[in-house]
């Protein structure tokens, strides 16, 4: 694929002559430089709602999610992917990042993985991903052969595709959603680690987020979907049940107990006035909606 303008790789005017900065001048320009992300993101928001939409769709018909990046963009794409089970009960396998190199090159740098094409389009049969799933390629500047591969292989098989790049690119016909931000040259010319980066983080979160939404994994604004595993999840899970149901917390904790841990279903329980089975049955019934049940 070509570049019309690679601009991840030229040089910012702005960071010229950085190494004769202070710290202080140094973390000043790139606090500038990271407030203009946001307002590169906002004019792509249509995009990405439509990427998501489609993704909603395919969830919702039993399909999954899959990030394929490599370096940066593969270990954020991991990243989000691996947030979503301790943070929203989903399971591991709904949304799933593969990074190119495979797991250590999520600790350290594997020479040469991003550049091999056929890699790429080996992850569509390793991972049994087919027409009811989506594929999301994370390659800021949208040339990584690896993610490419991928998104070629999945679109041969009828596989939804999108590009999260920050490019102008040209789109190709195997890709179905371009996401295409351009937030102008690094800091540090080509490490896109940095606003790059910063970028794909903000783009990753909207999606698995107002996914999660829409799944029915929240109400409110509170992470309901949530199973207490640990002291910090036991505080957050009493500080909801408070939040929502007004009773104190050790009652509370009585209720959340009796819930096995499911903040949702001990919300049901005290609602309702009902037993832990009843919950998990209007639960089922409702797709997992706290607002059908309880509003």
């Amino acid at each position: 694929m070509k570049n019309i303008d690679n601009i991840t790789e030229q040089s910012n005017s702005i960071s010229k002559k950085i190494h004769t900065k202070s710290i202080f001048d140094i973390i000043k320009i790139m606090n500038n430089e990271d407030a203009q992300i946001a307002l590169s993101v906002k004019p792509i928001l249509p995009e990405i709602e439509k990427l998501i939409l489609k993704i909603l769709a395919k969830v919702k018909s039993g399909g999954r999610l899959f990030y394929i990046g490599c370096g940066t963009s593969g270990r954020l794409g991991v990243l989000d992917a691996s947030e979503c089970p301790p943070t929203f009960s989903t399971s591991p396998d709904l949304i799933q990042g593969i990074i190119a190199g495979g797991k250590s090159a999520l600790h350290r740098s594997v020479e040469g993985a991003e550049d091999i094409e056929k890699e790429g389009r080996k992850v569509i049969e390793n991972n049994k991903i087919n027409s009811s799933d989506v594929i999301v390629g994370i390659s800021a500047s949208g040339s990584a052969p690896f993610v490419l591969g991928a998104l070629k292989e999945g679109s041969k098989n009828d596989i939804e595709t999108a590009l999260i790049t920050f490019n102008p690119i040209e789109k190709k016909r195997f890709i179905n959603h371009l996401i295409s931000i351009v937030v102008g040259p690094e800091i540090i010319s080509g490490s896109t680690r940095l606003k790059a980066g910063t970028a794909t983080k903000m783009v990753l979160n909207m999606i698995t987020t107002s996914l999660m939404v829409k799944l029915n994994k929240t109400y409110e604004n509170f992470m309901v979907d949530l199973k207490v595993s640990n002291k910090k999840l036991l505080h957050r899970a009493l500080h909801i049940l408070n939040e929502i149901t007004g009773l104190d917390k050790s009652k509370c904790k009585h209720f959340l107990n009796l819930a096995n841990g499911e903040v949702k279903s001990a919300i049901v329980m005290i609602k309702l006035e009902c037993d832990y089975n009843k919950a998990v049955y209007e639960l089922k019934k409702n797709e997992g909606s706290l607002h059908k049940i309880i509003d």
